[in-house]
């Protein structure tokens, strides 16, 4: 007698050595058929053989890796397919004719049967500690389409970013961690497809465990994989920016992919309509099992299976919401935090949604980072010159720590960023005023409106010699904030290379030179890239101590003293008419100092340098000079109108005792 082989677990195709096993959760379809497509696109169904608590499952002989597959529903005496939720590949890129009708269904991407064997060469994952990390967030296809260095096959590709011109550019700019914008299978908006476009960053899930075909020369799990394995051999991280908000399904009248048709508790609703706490249409509901199972599934996967170090999660206050309510203690975050494999991986989480008391920065449970966007719009605010943010900046360079106790750093430590892919990059923010998202197709209607930018005088590009220093010294102020407050940074990539997207702040559906990164060099791009480079190198040895002397228990040995001008420690109200002011910071009692030189004023200001311990102060970033000129500094600095100077003080003979050289990495 033959034993069936057929099981629930694990959902989605499972290949063993003679055959697969095919298992989905679909209680709203009790006739489901699993159908096996061919080349040419015919197929043969199989009725599924067993069902277990809403599991249909069946094994089948003689199934091989790249076997193409999907499921079959009845509707109005007419089947038509949807792609299995736990699919890990497709064999296609994703995309139909509008509108979307069911008939249309079958020539759609079709799921594909994967061996999960990869050869990972014994190379090791970085296990980078936190306050170690600079982020730096990658579009896969747009950091590599317009770089002539790269073989022109490897352009827009996963591949792309381990060719040797890239390996290059990562050592040369010290990075260290990528945070890569969305990879999972992505299917486009209908309003993008009836326009002829695509969703360019990738927020629209289709599946989620499978890598989008549209960066892969043939194979996108492979081809993925090998990625990340010859990044992790340069001991850089990866970090994926993971969707689990929403799906491609869209709302009421959105299209039918897979789980509106399999069981439609997967998704929020309120009475008959789906909830929209992400402005998509359709809200996944974590507190449903089925859904939690998905998502922990997923992560677990991309982690097991691809070796990712960690995740940001889009949206993230949805995933913590119990109906219309977000709370810290909803039962998505308790999975992860006693999930043995995601709760040793970053966590990091953008602490928002659109949704009902949305805004939830600095609530979200410990073992999670969050994106700060305080720091980007004080941050912004300060250096445009706008008055009253003084003390607030203030705050902000030192971790934020109203939201964010530095009892619990490095696992609570803020990721700060001045620009992100939503909004200008940092070419635009100092080039612009306003917007223009015209080539979106929204009538320039899309993209936020607050964007504390500033053209300095000319809207866009300009030749005028005075303009463009400013904007370079700009610039220069946003990343040393950046790089050497308390927390950790994240840069985008496209502005090492000074990018432009020429004013547009939503470049979403942008999938040409708008987006792709411009390698095109020039004096002024070459200036700033090396200066950041140096800058990156400068705070890993200079920074990262500070922050592991102002974590945890270490945290309240350290001297922290705001100064005037003159010297003198600054007084209450200084803080609400003084625009000129020092931070002078040092590691336990006779540690090693940094001092931050901070002029926002339209005129030159002269610091006195503390000399309490006789400090021999060493300059190591001067926001005025477009080259690094490390140099010696005493007695007095002369700090020109709107920049920073951040000056070092090491005591020879406590070099080897301050709390930073013990601590421990994260």
């Amino acid at each position: 007698m033959k034993t069936t082989r057929s099981r629930p677990y694990p959902l989605g195709a499972t290949l063993d050595p003679d055959g697969c096993n095919f298992a989905v959760y679909a209680p709203a379809n009790k006739n489901l058929l699993l159908a096996l497509f061919n080349s040419d696109g015919s197929y043969q169904t199989h009725p599924f053989a067993d069902q277990y608590a809403g599991i249909q499952h069946i094994y089948l002989e003689g199934i091989q890796a790249g076997q193409r597959y999907g499921f079959l529903i009845q509707s109005d005496e007419e089947l038509f397919y949807i792609s299995d939720p736990y699919a890990k590949a497709l064999d296609k890129n994703l995309t139909y004719k509008v509108p979307f009708q069911l008939r249309d269904s079958f020539s759609l991407a079709k799921c594909v049967v994967t061996d999960s064997h990869f050869d990972w060469q014994d190379v090791a994952k970085p296990n980078r500690p936190r306050d170690e990390m600079v982020l730096f967030e990658t579009h896969v296809k747009g950091a590599t389409k317009l770089h002539t260095q790269v073989d022109s096959a490897l352009r827009g590709t996963y591949l792309g970013l381990v060719s040797e011109p890239m390996l290059e550019f990562y050592r040369q700019q010290q990075i260290n961690t990528l945070q890569l914008l969305p990879i999972a299978a992505c299917m486009h908006e209908p309003h993008l497809l009836e326009m002829e476009t695509v969703n360019y960053w990738g927020y629209n899930p289709y599946l989620f465990m499978a890598p989008d075909p549209r960066y892969a020369s043939q194979d996108a799990v492979t081809e993925l994989k090998t990625t990340i394995r010859e990044l992790h051999r340069q001991g850089i991280e990866v970090i994926l920016d993971v969707v689990y908000n929403h799906t491609a399904e869209g709302g009421q009248d959105g299209p039918v992919f897979n789980l509106k048709a399999l069981d439609p508790s997967y998704y929020l609703k309120h009475g008959k309509h789906y909830a929209n706490f992400t402005g998509c249409g359709n809200t996944l509901d974590l507190s449903y099992q089925a859904s939690l199972n998905l998502v922990m599934d997923t992560l677990r996967y991309w982690v097991s299976e691809f070796h990712v170090d960690g995740f940001r999660f889009d949206l993230a206050a949805t995933l913590g919401r119990i109906g219309d309510d977000f709370s810290r203690d909803a039962a998505f975050f308790k999975a992860v935090a006693q999930d043995p494999v995601l709760r040793q991986v970053k966590l990091i989480a953008e602490p928002w949604d659109i949704g009902p008391n949305g805004y939830q920065v600095g609530n979200f449970p410990f073992g999670w980072n969050e994106t700060n966007d305080k720091l980007r719009d004080i941050t912004r605010s300060f250096w445009r010159g706008d008055q009253g943010y003084l003390k607030e900046f203030a705050t902000r360079l030192m971790g934020s720590r109203d939201l964010y106790s530095a009892a619990n750093w490095p696992y609570k430590l803020t990721v700060n960023y001045i620009t992100y892919h939503d909004g200008f990059t940092l070419q635009d923010l100092v080039s612009y005023k306003l917007k223009h998202n015209e080539a979106n197709g929204e009538q320039n209607r899309d993209g936020h409106g607050d964007n504390r930018s500033d053209n300095y005088g000319v809207e866009g590009e300009t030749d005028n010699m005075v303009i463009r220093t400013i904007r370079e010294r700009q610039k220069r102020n946003f990343m040393a904030s950046l790089l050497f407050a308390f927390g950790i940074p994240h840069i985008l990539t496209a502005d090492v290379l000074s990018h432009s997207q020429k004013g547009n702040n939503n470049a979403y559906c942008q999938d040409n030179e708008i987006s792709w990164l411009d390698w095109t060099p020039s004096e002024r791009k070459s200036y700033f890239k090396n200066w950041l480079a140096e800058m990156v190198a400068a705070r890993q040895t200079y920074m990262v101590p500070f922050i592991r002397a102002f974590s945890g228990e270490e945290r309240n040995f350290n001297r922290i003293f705001w100064r005037r001008v003159d010297g003198h420690l600054m007084e209450h109200d200084d803080w609400n008419r003084l625009s000129c002011v020092a931070l002078h910071i040092g590691i336990g009692e006779e540690g090693q100092e940094l001092l931050y030189l901070i002029n926002q004023t339209n005129a030159p200001a002269r610091f006195v340098l503390p000399n309490d311990r006789k400090q021999d102060w060493k300059i190591i970033c001067d926001t005025n000079m477009r080259q690094v000129q490390p140099g010696h500094a005493e007695g007095e600095v002369l700090q020109l109108p709107i920049s920073m100077t951040i000056l070092h003080y090491q005591p020879k003979t406590h070099a080897k005792k301050t709390p930073a050289s013990g601590a421990k990495k994260a």
